[in-house]
């Protein structure tokens, strides 16, 4: 059976061949991997919420790119975690490099062989004195935006990713104003295209019902604080396991305001210049000189990536803040690894894949860092997991479901492509990138079928010129011809 240390008192000294800090998907994936691989070593998963992440439900929907549920778990569960690993709730303060141990906030010391890096990212959240300014980020921070919507009339959102694209999607009966700094809605994910797509399913949603089957909507998102448990204060500066997919199937998402307006009041290529607090309302002026006055405002911007120790020998970080990793997750400093959202890969990236912080990429990571913490461990060599020959990231958006395969926005190919486009409304949008005659990255909404054929397409460069634009034809199952 798992053992788990609690934080409450000063712990003993630990030596271990490994050590994983984060409890998120990349830590709870490295540690069991670690753990299936090398039962006879002794592992310790250093998490700073007794909750963690874990995968369920894994099923592949092509040879590399798979679905999954992500659950959270608590520690005093005796089935959360593999028995083979030691969990300690406790806050990573300092790594001494040369002598191979850490240094906890608690006053722990945990010598260790190799060591894997998973802390992930804090949101980049609009820092405001006002309570009006709402943080998506934790369960309390949800509670706080179910209790404001009973008495609130107007809303503004501010975001343009995972949370913000659900929040949209699923808030009812408030006038919504959600502020995006690009073009179109989730440009995180896709492209303008498929914004239409979405925005014309909103509208027809919102007209037609309103309320959405349990099933709507799953989004892999940004990594969020620490789900403070009953009895802490808000100054806890602790950060473990994040909000999981679905945490809005959890809660009432409406407002008691009647309204006509059916999908939110976009406002395009816009940010927030000023919050203005007036006899408990906000007054944000936009960039382009807007004003809107709202009940509260609704933060759910971007991420950084999270390292908030010290180290001897200090961590490369690469242009965006993250650890610098290379093919097999290794930082420059010997003996430490990295993986997640708090690492940036910056070994030359295969042909079809680039880093995204996503849950799907911090699984692969924590994969991969645990083959090679273990392969260093026995002298043996190995090679980088096939994964990352593909980017693929299964999710769901605005109530579809969602494949992204590939270069599937053209990234890194300029001007030099061509897209073959399939779309009817309410039902799906299937775009194809293409380049030279070859397929080059693909967005599937509404029809998973394809992830298949467009993988091995993808895989094998297969010359598509033969078929023309029939290869997207509704009439020609192409599955027939390639798979």
């Amino acid at each position: 059976m798992a053992s788990c240390i609690n934080d409450n008192t000063k712990l003993e000294d630990h030596r271990v061949t490994f050590l994983v800090v984060g409890g998120g998907i990349a830590g709870v994936t490295c540690a069991e991997t670690l753990a299936v691989y090398h039962p006879e070593e002794s592992i310790i998963l250093l998490t700073e919420s007794s909750v963690i992440k874990t995968i369920a439900n894994l099923e592949p929907v092509a040879r590399f790119v798979y679905k999954f549920d992500v659950k959270e778990r608590s520690l005093e569960d005796s089935s959360t975690i593999a028995p083979a690993i030691i969990t300690i709730v406790d806050q990573l303060k300092h790594i001494e490099a040369s002598k191979r141990h850490v240094e906890t906030e608690n006053g722990c010391k945990i010598y260790y062989k190799s060591i894997c890096l998973c802390t992930g990212a804090v949101p980049h959240l609009i820092h405001n004195d006002t309570p009006l300014v709402i943080g998506i980020r934790d369960t309390d921070s949800v509670l706080i935006l179910q209790q404001r919507l009973g008495n609130a009339k107007s809303v503004v959102l501010l975001g343009n990713g995972g949370i913000a694209s659900e929040l949209a999607y699923e808030l009812h009966g408030v006038e919504l104003h959600w502020v995006i700094k690009d073009a179109h809605i989730a440009s995180t994910f896709v492209d303008a295209g498929a914004a239409h797509f979405f925005q014309e399913s909103i509208q027809h949603s919102k007209t037609t019902c309103e309320h959405k089957p349990v099933a709507s909507s799953i989004v892999k998102r940004l990594r969020y604080a620490e789900i403070l448990s009953e009895g802490q204060h808000k100054n806890v500066t602790k950060h473990g396991a994040a909000l999981g997919p679905d945490w809005h199937r959890n809660f009432t998402l409406k407002g008691n305001t009647v309204t006509e307006l059916k999908s939110p009041i976009m406002h395009y290529k816009a940010h927030i210049k000023q919050i203005r607090e007036e006899n408990s309302m906000l007054f944000v002026t936009l960039s382009n000189g807007e004003q809107i006055k709202c009940d509260f405002l609704v933060s759910a911007t971007g991420v950084e990536p999270r390292h908030n120790y010290s180290c001897s020998i200090p961590l490369c970080l690469a242009s965006d803040g993250g650890i610098a990793v290379n093919d097999m997750m290794e930082t420059n400093v010997e003996g430490i690894y990295a993986a997640g959202d708090v690492c940036t890969c910056v070994w030359e990236h295969g042909e079809h894949w680039f880093q995204m912080r996503l849950w799907t990429q911090a699984r692969q990571m924590g994969c991969m860092a645990a083959r090679s913490m273990g392969a260093k461990l026995r002298n043996e060599v190995i090679y980088q997991d096939f994964c990352f020959e593909l980017f693929g990231h299964v999710t769901h958006l605005f109530g579809y479901p969602v494949i992204l395969l590939g270069l599937y926005n053209g990234q890194g190919l300029g001007n030099d492509y061509e897209i073959l486009l399939r779309s009817t409304p309410q039902e799906e949008y299937t775009k194809f990138v293409l380049q030279n005659g070859r397929l080059r990255g693909a967005i599937l909404i509404g029809n998973s079928e394809l992830a298949e054929t467009c993988e091995n397409l993808i895989l094998n460069g297969i010359d598509l010129t033969p078929y023309g634009d029939d290869i997207l034809n509704p009439n020609i199952d192409i599955e027939d011809y390639f798979d």
